[in-house]
């Protein structure tokens, strides 16, 4: 699990670099301005040029993301030099980029020539300073708070621990710090006895962390499942057969191999866009919805002055994560957050219970339910509200079922269904909503979260449409 204080400074390094990018043009357009003292023909107006640079900025930022200088173990010491030539080599391509976009423009975004040529020195020069700059500011940061830094769980009889041990000790810029060790004590350094552990159920509850290495094969299938129930990435190293292999995303982790076993493929980049279209058409459904959701809490007002519109209950979504989901309210009162259970006994009718769970938790005419809520629900009106739980990042548009915690608590996959953002849609929803038992919809959501792409989320949200249209499954 990645720590606040990365996401800080991949940030910061993000502002800098833009900084880099636009100190780079300035100072080399004083200098062959101010300090040339050879003769120039032509000026033209530097805001316009500016102006251009400015434009230009996030795709040059783009282009340094796709040369892998904003990964993750981009603070690696090891990886400098790979880092300086990628540097090099974005210089001269985002210069190359400013030309051809003020050929397209026809604006001498570099009225004197020698200004792309000073421009593309200094950028580089920057660029590689101010990335010192962070990395010295990193390590300081990192040997200094230990709340800060990613604990680090070794299981595994492997020479190669000990050289993942020797590895985070030597580079605390990586931020990673050793919280455990389940191995032998020859391939423990003496300066870390006091990090052994006999068995990882003992590592696990003393030391809490954040990720773990497994460098052996024993034990891999346990080891995992501690990991997955701990919402915490797990990194196998690999033998030699298994690094051939297109198990999980390799890295490497100082000298040593290592593959870290993705729970699921949304990840990286794949988040980020499906959060980006969570918010654009959450944000536009919202803006839709907001009349028909207006005139619904006009009725529910008129009609039952006393009671709340909108019904709020704790849910799960990611890595296990209480939050509060909105519906417009479609029980009676006084059956209003209370189990299926626990109304129906209220009612004195518990025979129900059995019925209600047998039909796959659904009544044809459910006494709970108000008229008006039967239509909410049978329309599905009543989670619109919920576009909101999108906005705020909540849930997600496309996503397993957000569940109450006891309708998890004791179900197998529970970790996995977590390790994705919860939906206000799915695949169990459009596979038949209601109409199927508990169990399959939690394996169709297991199948989503093993099987993710955006070509699914959109195919669920076409079929959600279709659905919602023909009334399928709504209950």
């Amino acid at each position: 699990m990645r720590k606040k204080s990365d996401y800080i400074f991949h940030g910061l390094l993000i502002i800098l670099d833009s900084c880099a990018i636009i100190a780079s043009y300035l100072f080399a357009f004083y200098i062959r301005t101010h300090v040339d003292t050879r003769p120039y023909y032509f000026i033209g107006r530097s805001i316009d040029s500016i102006s251009t640079i400015l434009l230009i900025v996030p795709v040059w930022v783009i282009i340094l993301f796709f040369l892998g200088l904003y990964r993750k173990n981009i603070f690696d010491p090891r990886l400098r030099i790979k880092e300086t030539a990628r540097l090099f080599f974005a210089s001269i391509l985002g210069t190359m980029l400013i030309i051809a976009t003020s050929f397209l423009k026809e604006e001498n975004v570099f009225p004197v020539r020698l200004v792309a040529i000073y421009s593309t020195i200094l950028c580089f020069i920057f660029l590689t300073v101010f990335r010192f700059i962070i990395r010295g500011i990193r390590k300081i940061y990192y040997s200094r708070g230990k709340k800060s830094t990613t604990k680090v769980l070794i299981v595994g009889n492997n020479p190669a621990t000990k050289t993942l041990v020797d590895f985070i000790i030597d580079s605390p810029e990586t931020g990673y710090r050793i919280a455990g060790i389940v191995s032998n004590a020859k391939y423990i350094p003496k300066t870390q006895k006091r990090h052994q552990y006999s068995s990882v159920k003992e590592a696990l509850k003393k030391t809490r962390p954040d990720v773990i290495f497994q460098t052996d094969e024993k034990q891999t299938e346990y080891v995992y499942e501690r990991a997955l129930d701990r919402h915490i990435p797990y990194y196998f190293v690999p033998s030699e057969s298994a690094l051939s292999s297109q198990l999980g995303e390799l890295e490497i982790i100082g000298e040593t191999p290592a593959i870290l076993v993705k729970v699921t493929p949304l990840a990286g980049g794949g988040k980020l866009a499906k959060r980006f279209f969570d918010v654009l058409f959450g944000t536009g459904f919202l803006i839709v919805a907001a009349i028909p959701m207006g005139i619904i809490y006009l009725i529910m007002k008129i009609s039952d002055p006393k009671h709340k519109v909108f019904f709020s209950q704790t849910r799960l979504s990611l890595n296990g994560k209480k939050f509060h989901i909105y519906k417009f309210r479609t029980m009676k009162p006084e059956y209003s957050g209370m189990t299926a259970e626990e109304a129906f006994k209220k009612m004195g009718k518990p025979e129900l219970i059995k019925q209600y769970n047998e039909n796959g938790q659904f009544l044809e005419k459910d006494p709970r339910i108000t008229k008006l809520g039967a239509f909410l629900r049978q329309t599905s009106i009543d989670e619109l509200p919920q576009f909101w739980n999108i906005v705020k990042g909540d849930i997600s548009l496309v996503g397993p079922r957000a569940l109450p915690p006891n309708e998890l608590d004791h179900y197998k996959h529970r970790a996995k269904i977590l390790s994705v953002k919860s939906g206000l849609t799915g695949l169990a929803q459009v596979s038949g909503r209601r109409d199927i038992p508990f169990s399959e919809r939690r394996k169709l959501d297991v199948y989503y979260v093993n099987n993710w792409s955006l070509s699914l989320d959109l195919q669920i949200l076409i079929k959600t449409f279709i659905s919602v249209f023909k009334h399928e499954g709504a209950k």
